[in-house]
């Protein structure tokens, strides 16, 4: 009878059977042997005896420092580490004969859990299983239904009753609950418990969440002085004012009327709120603060490096992936006559790494042909949904201009609802694009988890970003640019024209689809991915656990163990769709910024709740995961870099093209009589003779309150009476050069200064600069010293007693090399049976 097992957490204690879930556990545990030898192969630097003061700086520094952390006290969470940030242990890498670096005073408490769970990790990863077809590591065995699954215990309840406290419980209390969201980060804490890996993304998070403010302050301020100017603002007057009675041409064909386009005064004012010269400095702003945060990061990164001893860390050998391993063995397999067994008896995992056993492009060329496939079939589905969303936008707008009740608000329904589908089929996507790009990745048989986790990210990336950005990207540059003109007009299906843009723009349509998609993600992803469906699961699961029947359990009232409550947890996944999440409302924020100002304010309030959420996930829903050791987010930071510098090519161009920016400027410097903005609608309008409306689609039954002859159109053409009518007039082509020229001006004027803010900002701090320097001395110092001390306390019984001299060096250099035995009870409960690994 075969039975799942699970491994926890080198000695092997008994197997623990959950008779109420049908499995096994195997508890691991890492003597003071294990953890010493695998700790000197690994290089983890540890603290030594050595402790410097770390110094502020100049007088000045330090008395802001005191006022900062003064003022900022009620907002620190109470946890140790924040306790003395002032002092420093000298680190080194760990040494079984330099044992008398190092403050050892208990050797079971050296290592925090985090290091001793990866190095139980490592030596699981790495360990041949020759049972089980002579696979490669823990991942292995999983892979191949040996194992369940393989993870690090949890320290303990983190709602005990009681004063007991464990580092789960203090996250859980001062950082993982929404009663301290305004408090900051226990980040020392969160590396301690979760790694390096972990903490560096929620650094990552505060601080991204922390610039959020001054963007949204400025963006409130943009969005405040187009509430105050926009009674002031001429073109909008223009159009609200009723005199003008300028008569527009036809929206749609036989069923819509002439009208004036005083009737669309409220879209031309609601546009000034957004359009306006503010929006131009709002999207500078943000391309420079795109570059300060990525700044600020890389010396954050570089700080939390130099406390958290990461500088100077070597890459970890990566083992291969188990379905690498398969993948080359069914190679060996189909090239060889041998059997199975004498081929697998003749090459041991060590010789999967010789050049014969690796894969070769054409082992890969299958993987990548349908990657390449399937990729372009994603995009051009996700082109295709667009252009269904506007066939619906078009046919809706005719169909509802047919009938009088429903005419007058024709645009702002099918607005409304077209957005609602956009938002609707982005969060569909989202999932299965997901589930696509890591079914992609895995064809592809990536050799490491590394070059598998960024194939992953590129992929996922690509397809969401084209998913989310789609519609936005349509409405900002596409949408009422193929209309044609009156007479001439580009029609979809036969009798169905091209969508035209709103009186007063593209830009407030543009805002409202991106407020909406965006809103609607972070809403909808939060409360229901996020929050819904893992109370969900958890609920299934208690639910599935409480009907099974069980076998009598004599144990069975008695307290669970952390194993068995771990094990009801959800499995942790990774930190790729946190990552994505956040990624993708940095693109919201900075790439359509200067349509929407007030983006920044939505993704700070969401982050504010995000982080405590990501945090009472990681702390209460997902089993403890693996510690790793890294310097950086990795890939994760070029595609911030690549998003920032194409922000700025992308507002460049929605100010010229989709705002009236340019125009208004070309007008009021080239046309305008007295240097204003009087006369701008006028200028922006041109004439058609209604005579020359194609048979067929002149208004029925027109109820206009005048004999129309001539109707208006926003564009620049030449009037009917001019010798080449309807074509585009000298303004259309001085707009049109004054639009290339304020791109190129805009976006080299902004990539210079983000140039020039990323060499005025180091991306190593100072101090931390001078600290590792300094560290490197004292360093030195330390090992003279303890290596005169070691020699003084050797010469010493040569000089007291020459007979004893040989016995007493023997003793000195036996209490210099590690201890060899664990200290009784440290391992396990008593009564344990142990067998060392």
């Amino acid at each position: 009878m075969t039975q799942n097992m699970c491994l926890v957490a080198f000695e092997i204690s008994n197997r623990y059977m959950s008779k109420s879930q049908g499995s096994v556990f195997v508890r691991i545990h890492a003597p003071w042997q294990v953890l010493a030898r695998e700790a000197e192969f690994l290089k983890i630097k540890v603290p030594t005896k050595k402790m410097y003061e770390i110094k502020a700086g100049g007088s000045i520094a330090k008395k802001f420092s005191a006022i900062l952390q003064t003022l900022s006290s009620p907002l620190q969470p109470r946890v140790p580490e924040h306790s003395n940030n002032r002092m420093k242990n000298l680190s080194y890498p760990f040494s079984r004969e330099k044992m008398y670096l190092y403050n050892i005073q208990e050797k079971d408490a050296f290592f925090d859990n985090a290091t001793r769970s990866r190095i139980v990790h490592e030596i699981l990863k790495r360990t041949a299983c020759s049972r089980a077809n002579n696979t490669m590591g823990i991942n292995s065995l999983i892979a191949n239904n040996i194992y369940e699954a393989a993870y690090p215990l949890h320290d303990g309840e983190y709602d005990s009753p009681g004063d007991d406290m464990n580092d789960r419980k203090l996250l859980y209390q001062e950082w993982a609950r929404y009663g301290v969201f305004y408090k900051f980060q226990p980040i020392d804490l969160i590396r301690k418990y979760f790694g390096e890996k972990i903490g560096l993304y929620f650094a990552w998070l505060g601080l991204y969440t922390s610039f959020l403010i001054p963007s949204s302050v400025i963006g409130v301020i943009v969005f405040l002085y187009g509430c105050a100017t926009i009674e002031e603002d001429i073109p909008s007057k223009e159009m609200c004012d009723h005199q003008n009675a300028f008569t527009m041409c036809p929206l749609c064909d036989k069923s819509c009327d002439y009208w004036n386009l005083s009737s669309a005064c409220g879209t031309a004012r609601a546009s000034h709120l957004f359009d306006n010269p503010a929006t131009v400095f709002f999207s500078i702003f943000m391309a420079l603060w795109a570059t300060m945060f990525l700044e600020n990061w890389k010396r954050l990164q570089m700080r939390l490096g130099y406390f958290w001893d990461l500088t100077g860390i070597e890459e970890e050998e990566e083992h291969s992936r188990p379905e690498y391993e398969t993948k080359v063995r069914e190679k060996l397999l189909k090239e060889s006559g041998k059997s199975a067994v004498q081929k697998l008896e003749a090459n041991s995992p060590e010789d999967d790494e010789d050049d014969e056993d690796k894969l070769t492009w054409k082992d890969r060329f299958p993987g990548y042909l349908m990657n390449s496939v399937s990729i372009l079939f994603m995009i051009a589905l996700t082109f295709s949904i667009v252009f269904g969303v506007i066939v619906y936008r078009i046919t809706t707008a005719a169909a509802l201009s047919l009938n009088k009740a429903t005419r007058s608000n024709v645009r702002v329904t099918v607005t409304a609802t077209a957005v609602i589908i956009n938002l609707v089929v982005i969060l569909i996507l989202d999932e299965i694009y997901g589930a696509v790009a890591k079914w992609l990745t895995k064809i592809e048989v990536p050799k490491t988890e590394q070059t598998f986790e960024e194939r992953l990210i590129l992929k996922a990336f690509l397809l969401k970003f084209v998913n989310a950005y789609s519609p936005i990207f349509y409405v900002a540059f596409f949408k009422g640019r193929f209309v044609g003109r009156p007479g001439s007009y580009v029609y979809v299906f036969d009798g169905y024209r091209m969508e035209e843009c709103a009186p007063g723009g593209c830009l407030m349509e543009l805002c409202i689809q991106l407020s909406i998609i965006m809103l609607g993600k972070q809403l909808i992803q939060n409360n229901i991915f996020e929050i819904g469906v893992p109370k969900l699961k958890k609920l299934f699961r208690k639910l599935k656990d409480e009907t099974e029947p069980g076998e009598s359990d004599p144990d069975h009232s008695k307290r669970p163990e952390q194993w068995d409550l771990d094990y009801s947890l959800e499995p942790y996944t990774g930190l790729t769709p946190e990552y994505m999440e956040m990624i993708i409302q940095f693109g919201f924020v900075t790439l359509f910024v200067a349509s929407f100002p007030l983006a920044p304010v939505f993704a700070l309030l969401n982050n504010v709740i995000e982080v405590r959420l990501d945090a009472k996930k990681f702390v209460t829903e997902l089993r403890r995961p693996d510690a790793v050791r890294t310097k950086d987010i990795g890939i994760w930071f070029d595609i911030l870099s690549g998003i920032g510098k194409f922000s700025v090519i992308i507002n460049a161009f929605v100010i010229a093209v989709t705002s009236d920016f340019i125009p208004r400027l070309v007008y009021q410097y080239s046309y305008s009589h007295n240097g204003t903005l009087h006369g701008f609608v006028n200028h922006t309008l041109s004439f058609f003779n209604v005579s020359q409306l194609k048979e067929g689609t002149q208004p029925e039954n027109s109820q206009f309150d005048q004999e129309v002859q001539f109707c208006r159109f926003k564009d620049y053409r030449e009037p009917p009476w001019a010798p080449n009518p309807y074509e585009f007039s000298k303004q259309y082509w001085s707009v049109l050069s004054a639009r290339l020229a304020f791109v190129i001006i805009f976006q080299n004027l902004v990539m210079f200064l983000s140039v020039l803010v990323d060499w005025m900002i180091p991306d190593i701090p100072t101090d931390i600069s001078d600290q590792i320097k300094k560290e490197k001395s004292l360093l030195v110092d330390f090992f003279l010293k303890e290596e005169h001390e070691k020699v003084k306390l050797a010469d010493e019984p040569a000089q007291r007693s020459q007979g004893g001299g040989n016995r007493s060096r023997r003793s000195r250099a036996a209490s210099s090399a590690p201890s060899g035995r664990s200290q009784p009870g440290s391992i396990a409960s008593s009564g344990s049976q142990h067998t060392n690994v």
